[in-house]
C-alpha cells in the first residue's frame, strides 16, 4: 500500500485484504449502489481520509474510489480496498494510468502568470509551468537539464515546503531584481541567493494553489494541455510532450 493509505490504515486499525478474482455472479446479485459503497468505506477509513467517489469501474463487479487523488478498487459490498491497476489486455492500455492522468490534469488558464516568474527562450511558442522548492535536489537537476530547450517559455512557481530554510531561499529569489536569474545562478551554479527577504511575494498563494490541486512534491510541470509530469523529467520526455501538442 502507498505511504498514505498505510497511514491512514495504522490510524484506524483496519484490516484490508486483497482480491485477486473477479466476484462471482452471486455476489453481484447483492451489488450495493454507488453511495451505499462510498457511505461503508467512508465509516471505515478515517475522516482525515476523505472518499471523494465511488463510480462503476470498466471491469464488471468492481468500483472505483477516488481518496484524495489517488485511486483504488472495491467490490459490490465495500469490504475490500483494492490497490493495483486495470490493463485492458486486447489493447494494452493502462486504464488506471490514463484516468489518473485524467484525474491530475488542471485548466492552464488556473494558473496565475503573475505569482511566477519566467524565463523566455527563442521564440517563447512552447509554454512549461515548474512548481519548485529551491533546496528540492531533483529541482536543480531539472533545471540544468531545461537549459537544453529553446523556443520556450518557462513559468517557474516556489512552493517552499521542504524546509523553513526554503522559504527564506524563496523570498531572497522573489525579491532580487532578477527573481529568474537568481534562482538558476542556485538551481544550476550553485550561487546561494541573498538580499532582502521583505517584500510582497506570492508564496502563500502558490502554497495554497498546491495545497487545492493535490501538488504535494516538486518538481512538478505542467503544460498547456493541463497534463502534469511529476519528477525531474527527461528533456526528451518533455520534447515528445511538446510535439503532441501541435
Amino acid at each position: 500500500m502507498t505511504k498514505l493509505i498505510s497511514s491512514l490504515l495504522s490510524n484506524t486499525a483496519l484490516v484490508l485484504g486483497v482480491i485477486c478474482t473477479l466476484l462471482t455472479p452471486s455476489e453481484s446479485a447483492f451489488a450495493q449502489t454507488e453511495q451505499q459503497i462510498k457511505t461503508e468505506i467512508q465509516k471505515k477509513l478515517s475522516s482525515n481520509a476523505k472518499v471523494r467517489s465511488v463510480t462503476a469501474a470498466p471491469v464488471s463487479g468492481l468500483y472505483e474510489v477516488l481518496v484524495g487523488n489517488e485511486i483504488f478498487y472495491t467490490d459490490t459490498s465495500g469490504k475490500y480496498l483494492i490497490q493495483g491497476e486495470i490493463i485492458e489486455l486486447a489493447s494494452g492500455k493502462n486504464i488506471t494510468e490514463q484516468r489518473q492522468a485524467d484525474l491530475n490534469r488542471i485548466k492552464w488558464s488556473d494558473l496565475n502568470q503573475a505569482n511566477a516568474f519566467k524565463s523566455v527562450r527563442g521564440n517563447g511558442q512552447r509554454q512549461l509551468a515548474i512548481f519548485s522548492d529551491p533546496n528540492c535536489g531533483y529541482c536543480k537537476r531539472l533545471e540544468k537539464s531545461l537549459q537544453q530547450l529553446d523556443n520556450v517559455t518557462i513559468y517557474t512557481y516556489l512552493i517552499p515546503i521542504l524546509s523553513p530554510d526554503s522559504a527564506q531561499k524563496s523570498k531572497q529569489i522573489w525579491c532580487s531584481a532578477d527573481p529568474y536569474k537568481n534562482y538558476i545562478d542556485w538551481m544550476v551554479n550553485g550561487t546561494a541567493p541573498t538580499g532582502k527577504t521583505d517584500c510582497s511575494n506570492p508564496l502563500d498563494k502558490n502554497l495554497a494553489f498546491a495545497k487545492a490541486y493535490g501538488i504535494t512534491g516538486t518538481p512538478t510541470l505542467f503544460f498547456t494541455d493541463g497534463s502534469r509530469f511529476p519528477g525531474a523529467v527527461q528533456v526528451t520526455d518533455i520534447e515528445k510532450k511538446f510535439n503532441s501538442l501541435k
